[in-house]
């Protein structure tokens, strides 16, 4: 049984088989087509709903996602907003009359969708004023294919809502939610899922279900069943563990629970890590963004996972419980081989430590793929490294899609510590690349591109340091 708020209206779905989504849910279920299925896969934004959840300012905050990927079972205590939610009578939403207005809906298979987006952007407008720019308004789009390829007059749309009636319906000021994680349940019998809300929960659950698979974002682990046609028998959802939500600082950096998502993480890595934060913007769209963690994209162990090359070349560690304690494990000695890990039977990952930079440390992260927004890396590089006197010193490297893991580039790093960024000292490092990887053939990309692609990406780090380096000499002489 799960209870929420379907736009404004209180639900309450039994007997829903553990592997369900929102999208069947709403489909299937409730009869809600106007929520549409494009890929079954979180990449077209066809099916993009938006989900409310109560803030510790008492407010609703809504976030866009892609109900095709979305376990329907995560609604518990939540509000969902579809496209037939927004009228008021005969009276459009403020978004629904900007789209009118501007002729930004045509075939309208993929309108709900970005109507649904555009939604979550408008009620944070209303909460915190925010620049409609641009970057703005592509963050916010990005997850949403126009098939129709409207996207001048859709965004024309965005930047005319404000300017529309201020319609909206009547659950949005008051819709009566309630946030009762208590009618989660703990068991497994009666629902296939489980939603603990403590760790020591997770603990009892994990002994009492070895077999139950963990899921939190389910960006990737949906596709299984939306693409595999796999069934989940028995599930265990992280998502709400409060431990696994917070980010807690230290003097060396900071612990990032496993289940805190992209969106969350952003702002620190802003302050941060600015070249990992950019790398986040690339790292699929807002819908995934908003649902997809840190924990999974390491525990899934692909070797074209975004962000474990970056971690890797920080020197990140992971934090693991299990049935025989906790420990912790540098993250180089977490993968083993092709999505296989070092975890033990029965355990998890717990928070990831990212390092707090040193002053003088310099990182990069350059990310190929067939195009430039939400795809999957073929290569991606991250360069982490000081310089002293003229010459490299703690040079990290590492890349994913080169192998069967993610994984540091150790020849090559030993060929640059210690020596100046020049052509020789480089050229050096490409031959030395030749032996730190046997990358493989796949649709992604074959052996050859992918060797081609990543001296290539190193070159572009002698290109970057040698340019750094001329624009100090310049700054210094400007000053003088």
């Amino acid at each position: 049984m799960i209870e929420f708020y379907l736009n404004g209206e209180s639900q309450r779905c039994a007997s829903l088989a553990p592997d369900t989504s929102i999208l069947e849910l709403l489909r299937n279920e409730l009869q809600r087509t106007g929520t549409k299925e494009g890929c079954a896969s979180g990449d077209c934004g066809a099916c993009t709903v938006a989900i409310g959840e109560p803030g510790r300012d008492g407010r609703l905050h809504y976030y866009s996602t892609n109900a095709c990927i979305t376990p329907a079972h995560q609604l518990q205590g939540r509000h969902l907003v579809t496209v037939e939610g927004l009228a008021r009578g005969d009276a459009l939403h403020p978004v629904q009359a900007a789209m009118v207005e501007c002729h930004a809906s045509q075939c309208g298979f993929c309108t709900p969708g970005i109507v649904m987006s555009l939604f979550t952007l408008h009620e944070r407008q209303r909460q915190s004023p925010i620049a409609l720019d641009d970057a703005c308004l592509e963050a916010t789009l990005g997850g949403n294919l126009c098939r129709c390829t409207g996207y001048r007059p859709i965004q024309k749309a965005a930047r005319h809502m404000a300017n529309q009636p201020d319609v909206r319906p009547p659950w949005a000021d008051d819709p009566k939610l309630e946030n009762d994680t208590a009618a989660l349940g703990n068991t497994l019998e009666a629902t296939g899922y489980a939603i603990p809300n403590t760790l020591a929960t997770l603990h009892a659950l994990r002994r009492q279900y070895p077999a139950a698979r963990l899921v939190a974002g389910a960006t990737d682990l949906w596709l299984d069943t939306t693409q595999r046609l796999e069934a989940f028998d028995a599930l265990i959802d992280v998502s709400r563990v409060a431990e696994l939500q917070t980010i807690d600082e230290t003097p060396d950096g900071w612990w990032i629970g496993a289940s805190v998502t992209y969106t969350r993480l952003e702002p620190l890595l802003d302050e941060v890590y600015p070249a990992f934060a950019r790398l986040l913007r690339r790292l699929g769209s807002a819908q995934i963004r908003n649902r997809g963690t840190l924990g999974g994209n390491i525990a899934n162990a692909s070797p074209i996972g975004d962000t474990p090359p970056i971690l890797l070349a920080l020197d990140a560690h992971l934090a693991l419980e299990g049935p025989e304690g906790a420990r912790t494990l540098p993250l180089d000695a977490f993968f083993l081989d092709y999505k296989r890990t070092a975890l033990e039977p029965g355990e998890f990952i717990r928070a990831i430590f990212l390092p707090r930079p040193e002053s003088d440390q310099h990182l990069e992260v350059w990310k190929l793929s067939k195009r430039r927004e939400d795809d999957i890396s073929a290569v991606l590089g991250a360069f982490a490294w000081r310089e002293e006197n003229g010459c490299l010193h703690d040079v990290h490297l590492a890349f994913g899609g080169m192998d069967a893991t993610p994984r540091r580039a150790q020849a090559t790093e030993a060929v640059l510590e210690g020596h100046p960024a020049d052509m020789a000292t480089f050229e050096a490092a490409r031959q030395a690349l030749e032996r730190d990887f046997q990358p493989l053939d796949d649709v992604r990309g074959s052996a050859a591109y992918r060797r081609l692609a990543a001296a290539n990406l190193l070159e572009r780090l002698r290109l970057t340091i040698d340019h750094d380096a001329a624009q100090e000499v310049c700054l210094d002489a400007y000053a003088h």
